[in-house]
């Protein structure tokens, strides 16, 4: 495990969503402070608000690889195009090693389903029926592999 995904993992044991864990990993390369990392990723946990959508370890992934080498210029087509085959390289690594960049598939839940808006206590339990935190370690280790430091 590289630095990086050990980082991201005890961010989410820590009490981060699984967004905050690998943006927050970044925030060095992505010149924002904690505090701005945390405001940023803190509605994309559970698949967006729970909801069970994109996974938010992907969409912190994606959050980060768009602050370190993302266009600037919204009108530069090229460099858009560019950076959409790099960020759907990522998804696709992530989909590779997991089966899925949708949360309620990579936690076995039924399709479509979604769940209040409401976290869940962080308990020893609640931990061990979730693969989130290795989640947020492979999110970080694929950034980390596919970025220069």
């Amino acid at each position: 495990m590289t630095d990086r995904s050990e980082e991201a993992k005890n961010n989410f044991l820590n009490g981060m969503n699984c967004a905050q864990a690998v943006l927050c990993t970044f925030r060095d390369r992505c010149g924002l402070d904690l505090d701005t990392a945390l405001k940023l990723a803190s509605g994309f946990g559970g698949g967006i608000a729970r909801q069970r959508e994109v996974c938010g370890a992907v969409s912190g992934m994606c959050m980060a690889a768009d602050l370190i080498r993302g266009p600037g210029e919204g009108a530069d087509k090229a460099a858009k195009d560019e950076h959409y085959a790099f960020i759907r390289g990522l998804c696709d690594a992530f989909r590779e090693e997991t089966g899925s960049i949708v949360c309620r598939e990579l936690l076995g839940l039924a399709p479509k389903q979604a769940d209040p808006p409401v976290s869940e206590a962080r308990t020893a339990a609640y931990y061990q029926k979730r693969p989130c935190a290795d989640l947020v370690a492979l999110a970080a280790k694929i950034l980390s592999d596919n970025l220069p430091e």
